[in-house]
């Protein structure tokens, strides 16, 4: 049994134990892989595990062996699924293991923007605090998120969750999706996505990348939003079209944003979001707190052990039976 890891520094840095994916066979756990080195790192594997390395159709041809590709993540758009459905190969994600991680990195941006904590606390280092002839001091305007609009996009695990988080904080809750939910909770209510814009104070997507949500806010989309309004984004950077957005905050036709995931990470040097006011960005952490990385990794073994009892589940594509 050979298992090849070709990226796993992200999810294990190393506070976390690869002993139970060593348990299942032999390991090889690289760090980081360049695309360069993807091929004769995969040639011999009968099981691959990735996250953000690609696997294209040539890696596969390469690898006579390989039988399974496991995502260290729920999106799968770095496997070439077509490729791997022609060679019988299947291919596994892992979902929901990050749901309440992101909801409440979800919140520490809003937080952020409402109270400007972490300023005002370098604000108080620098003495401004002291200085000050009253007995408090601020220097940015402070939001109380109690009867403010809260829209999302996107109503699946996350959208779901931020919803409560949102309700918990007395907002009110209103989302758009194009699939009606399975489970709609009876605090939210569902609208098309131009009233979603017009009326949020602030809104949060949660929605995937596809065809038609790239680029989704655009500058029309930010054209309707209020002048106060925030935007969110810890889905996927490309959702937003980032000119539009360095123009809409530069203008002052939109109050701030916080952003975890941009359209590219790393982002250069020079990205003109990092100079645009009130914008506020992380280095696409929301998923990744120990407890959502155990349960990925845990999560990922088991669908290993699923795979080799031939009883494969979290399965995302149509693999061709191997005859």
């Amino acid at each position: 049994m050979s298992i090849t890891v070709l990226d796993g520094h992200a999810l294990n840095p190393g506070d976390l134990s690869w002993a139970p994916l060593k348990a299942l066979g032999d390991c090889a756990i690289f760090d980081r892989t360049p695309p360069e080195r993807v091929i004769e790192r995969s040639r011999d594997a009968r099981i691959l595990l990735t996250n953000k390395v690609v696997v294209s159709a040539a890696a596969m041809e390469q690898s006579p062996g390989l039988e399974y590709i496991g995502l260290l993540a729920t999106g799968y758009d770095v496997v070439d699924v077509e490729a791997a459905d022609r060679r019988g190969i299947t291919v596994t994600n892992v979902p929901a293991y990050g749901t309440d991680s992101v909801a409440q990195m979800v919140f520490a941006h809003i937080l952020n923007l409402c109270h400007h904590a972490a300023h005002h606390s370098n604000r108080v280092r620098q003495g401004a605090w002291s200085r000050s002839e009253d007995f408090c001091f601020w220097d940015h305007p402070l939001i109380e998120l109690t009867g403010l609009i809260m829209g999302i996009v996107g109503l699946g695990r996350i959208g779901q969750a931020t919803a409560r988080l949102a309700a918990a904080f007395g907002m009110t809750v209103i989302a758009s999706d194009v699939a009606s939910p399975p489970s709609c909770p009876d605090f939210v209510r569902m609208v098309d996505l131009g009233t979603l814009f017009r009326q949020s104070d602030v809104i949060s997507l949660h929605c995937p990348l596809t065809p038609d949500t790239h680029h989704m806010v655009n500058r029309e989309r930010l054209k309707q939003m209020k002048p106060t309004a925030f935007l969110i984004n810890t889905s996927r950077g490309p959702l937003v079209e980032e000119p539009a957005l360095v123009e809409a905050l530069n203008a002052g036709s939109l109050a701030g944003a916080g952003l975890d995931v941009l359209e590219t990470e790393p982002p250069d040097l020079d990205c003109p979001l990092f100079t645009a006011p009130n914008c506020h960005i992380t280095p696409h952490i929301a998923w990744a707190t120990r407890s959502a990385r155990q349960r990925l990794l845990s999560a990922a073994v088991d669908n290993v052990k699923a795979f080799l009892r031939i009883h494969p589940q979290n399965v995302v594509n149509h693999p061709a039976r191997v005859v």
